[in-house]
């Protein structure tokens, strides 16, 4: 019986390491939107944990050096050289958090902008977290597709809509509320079925607030980023991905028709 517990700082924490059940995530969500102040707040938390994880992912998928296999450590303490090991350990582990901190504080130095080139790294960021994650990729499932358009574009403050792809080979996931930089951003997911995936981001602009359609690489990530009437959107997706840049005009044309669509008399 959750209905009139508190939020706590505990519940935020639990909220940004996707740890609540469903019931209590709802119960989180609307209370960010009727508390904006720490709405911002719980959105820098997951700015952290998006750079955190994008730090660690290639790190974490390289396989475990031979030296440092479980087997190889037992028997090396039975040995006696526990030691030398424990001395070891504790420079990986200064090496690793020096240089953890040194990514993260690399944006001190690095100019501010809200425009499109910041997009695109915001794009490529978000897939690399969530398009690569197998256990939970979306946060909000297919099913609930209108709820997620309302909670997005209230984050927002804009209405944006969901391209339909299913004509291009690409069925609709779901999607979540990502932080960036520069605010809240909607991620919506796809895949072709055979294990290809692609992102869409979307976010209001502060700069380029309409700009034609560039595209960008990085770190095995593609994308095709664009502007119109505010809104940034970029679709992101493994560099091996082919037919990308149709599947973007695609997606354009979705939502510039969507968005001058005529309101009912």
């Amino acid at each position: 019986m959750n209905e009139n517990r508190p939020v706590q700082e505990e519940d935020l924490q639990a909220y940004v390491d996707n740890a609540l059940d469903e019931a209590r995530r709802q119960e989180i969500e609307a209370y960010l939107r009727d508390h904006p102040d720490v709405a911002r707040r719980v959105d820098g938390y997951i700015v952290q944990r998006q750079r955190l994880r994008a730090a660690l992912a290639p790190v974490a998928s390289e396989p475990i050096p031979p030296e440092l296999n479980l087997r190889h450590m037992l028997a090396a303490r039975r040995a006696h050289t526990a030691a030398p090991w424990r001395m070891a350990a504790s420079v990986i582990v200064a090496l690793c958090v020096g240089g953890l901190a040194g990514w993260m504080g690399r944006g001190a130095t690095e100019p501010a902008s809200g425009g499109i080139a910041a997009l695109a790294r915001e794009a490529t960021a978000s897939y690399q977290v969530f398009a690569l994650d197998l256990n939970r990729p979306v946060e909000i499932s297919a099913n609930d597709r209108a709820d997620l358009v309302r909670w997005v574009s209230a984050r927002l403050q804009r209405p944006i809509s969901v391209p339909d792809l299913s004509q291009s080979g690409y069925r609709y996931m779901g999607g979540r509320l990502v932080a960036t930089e520069h605010g809240p951003a909607g991620l919506f997911m796809y895949d072709d079925g055979h294990g290809s995936r692609v992102a869409m981001l979307v976010r209001p602009m502060q700069i380029d607030q309409d700009t034609p359609m560039k595209a960008h690489r990085q770190a095995g990530i593609a994308g095709y980023s664009w502007a119109d009437q505010g809104l940034g959107y970029s679709l992101v997706a493994s560099a091996s991905t082919s037919g990308l840049h149709p599947l973007a005009d695609e997606m354009r044309r979705q939502i510039g028709a969507q968005v001058r669509k005529p309101a009912p008399a």
